[in-house]
C-alpha cells in the first residue's frame, strides 16, 4: 500500500486519531519523535486560549512495538482534553436534552457550504471536523514521514516571512527556515519577528485576526522523486495540493514561480554545474523540482494563509432559521495561526516527499530501501546518507 494517511475525530469531541498506512517495519519511532512536533504546532505568537488546555501527546495504537514499527498500519492516538467541557454537546451517544442547533454561519468557514452540502440544521456539525484542530493529527502523520526521510538525510524545515502588511526577504527566510524555532512567529530574524509580535498584538486589540505567508524547505532529497511520465505523478503538483489542503491556505508557489512568470528564460532558468566532480544546479530559483521530479537542490514550496474566519468582530450573516439579517455565530479562536501553520506545512510536504520516496525506493522493510537508495545513489555518483555517518 502506498504510503499515507487518514484521519478522524472532532475538534471538542474525545480525541484526534490519524492511521499511517505504508510505513515499512524496522523504522524507529518513538512517542517524543511525535511529541516533538505537536509541541510546535501548539507554540506560536497570536494562539488562542485552546492552546492552554490542551497537552497534546500521542499514543500508539498500533504498528510499532519496542520502538520499532512492524510494517503493519500505525495507529495514533491524540486525546482533547477540551472534551471533558463539551462532552454534553459532544457526545457520540443521544442526549435527553440536546443543545439548540447553531443557525448563524460564519462568512469564510465551511459553515454555510457544509450544511447545504450535508443536509445539516445545525453547523455544529460542520465546524467540528472542519477545525484546523484535525491538523493536529496530520502532524502526527508527519511526524512518521519526518522520522523515515531522516534515515536517509532528508531534513525539512520551515520558516514565516510575512504576518499582515510586516515581512522579510523570503529567500532570507528560507535560508534561515533551521533556525526558525527560536521565535515565537517562527521569523528567523530578530527584528522583524518583533515587529510581527507588535502586528499580532494590534489586529487582537482591534478584535480581528492576520494572516500571512510561510516558506518549507526540504534538503537532501535526491535527485529523481516524482515523474514527468503521468500527470498524477508530477511531485510539484502532489506538494501544492498537499498544502494548500491546511485550513486558511489559499495559495502556494513553487520557488520562484510568480517571479518567474514576470522574467525572461534565461533569467530563471537553475544552469547545471559540476562541483568536486558531482553535477548541481547554479541557482534554485524553480524550488528543487523540474519535469515534476526532485532535482538534487532543496525542495522550496510557499504558502499563502488568509487570516483566519472567526473573530471576535463578528461579520454579517443570514440565520438559517429564521431567514433574517444577523451577525455570525462566535467562537473562541486565534489572532493569528500562520507559525502553526508553517509547522503543519512541513508535516504535509513530509508526507508527500515520504510517499515519493517509497515510490522509488520501496520495500517492505528498512534495509531494503536503503539497499535500493544506495544502489541508486551509487549510479548517480553521489554520497549515500547513512544515519550513523
Amino acid at each position: 500500500m502506498r504510503f499515507g494517511f487518514s484521519t478522524a475525530g472532532e475538534s471538542h469531541g474525545p480525541a484526534e486519531v490519524v492511521i499511517v498506512h505504508g510505513v515499512p517495519a524496522g523504522l524507529r519511532l518513538l512517542a517524543e519523535d511525535v511529541d516533538r512536533d505537536l509541541a510546535r504546532r501548539q507554540a506560536g505568537y497570536g494562539r488562542g486560549g485552546r492552546q492552554k488546555i490542551e497537552r497534546d501527546r500521542v499514543e500508539f495504537l498500533g504498528g510499532v512495538r519496542h520502538g520499532y514499527t512492524l510494517g503493519s498500519p500505525v495507529a495514533m492516538l491524540v486525546r482533547n482534553r477540551d472534551y471533558a467541557n463539551w462532552e454534553h454537546r459532544m457526545n457520540p451517544a443521544p442526549v435527553e436534552d440536546p443543545p439548540a442547533p447553531i443557525t448563524l454561519p460564519r462568512p469564510g468557514h465551511a459553515d454555510l457550504a457544509g450544511m447545504q452540502k450535508y443536509g445539516f440544521g445545525d453547523l455544529r456539525n460542520v465546524l467540528e471536523r472542519s477545525s484546523a484542530r484535525e491538523t493536529v493529527a496530520r502532524v502526527a502523520a508527519g511526524a512518521v514521514a519526518r522520522r523515515l526521510l531522516e534515515e536517509f538525510g532528508v531534513r525539512i524545515s520551515s520558516a514565516v516571512y510575512r504576518i499582515g502588511g510586516v515581512a522579510m526577504d523570503r529567500a532570507l527566510a528560507a535560508a534561515g527556515a533551521e533556525k526558525a524555532d527560536r521565535s515565537e512567529v517562527r521569523c528567523p530574524d530578530p527584528e522583524v519577528s518583533e515587529r510581527m509580535k507588535a502586528e499580532i498584538d494590534a489586529a487582537r486589540r482591534a478584535r480581528d485576526a492576520l494572516g500571512g505567508e510561510f516558506v518549507v524547505v526540504a534538503e537532501g532529497c535526491p535527485p529523481g522523486l516524482g515523474s514527468y511520465a503521468d500527470w498524477r505523478d508530477r511531485l510539484d503538483a502532489r506538494l501544492a495540493r498537499a498544502v494548500v489542503s491546511i485550513n486558511a491556505v489559499k495559495g502556494v508557489e513553487i520557488g520562484d514561480a510568480f517571479e518567474a512568470a514576470r522574467r525572461r528564460s534565461s533569467e530563471v532558468q537553475d544552469e547545471i554545474v559540476r562541483r568536486g566532480g558531482v553535477l548541481g544546479r547554479a541557482s534554485n530559483r524553480l524550488g528543487g523540482l523540474e519535469g515534476g521530479m526532485t532535482n538534487g537542490e532543496p525542495v522550496v514550496v510557499a504558502a499563502a494563509m488568509k487570516p483566519i474566519s472567526t473573530i471576535a468582530r463578528a461579520l454579517r450573516t443570514v440565520d438559517l432559521s429564521t431567514g433574517e439579517e444577523a451577525r455570525a455565530f462566535r467562537e473562541r479562536a486565534d489572532s493569528c495561526a500562520v507559525p502553526a501553520a508553517a509547522v503543519i506545512g512541513e508535516a504535509m510536504v513530509a508526507v508527500v516527499l515520504a510517499e515519493a520516496f517509497l515510490e522509488k525506493f520501496g520495500g517492505d522493510a528498512l534495509e531494503d530501501i536503503r539497499t535500493s537508495y544506495e544502489h541508486y545513489m551509487q549510479r548517480l555518483g553521489l554520497s549515500a546518507h547513512r544515519p550513523d555517518a
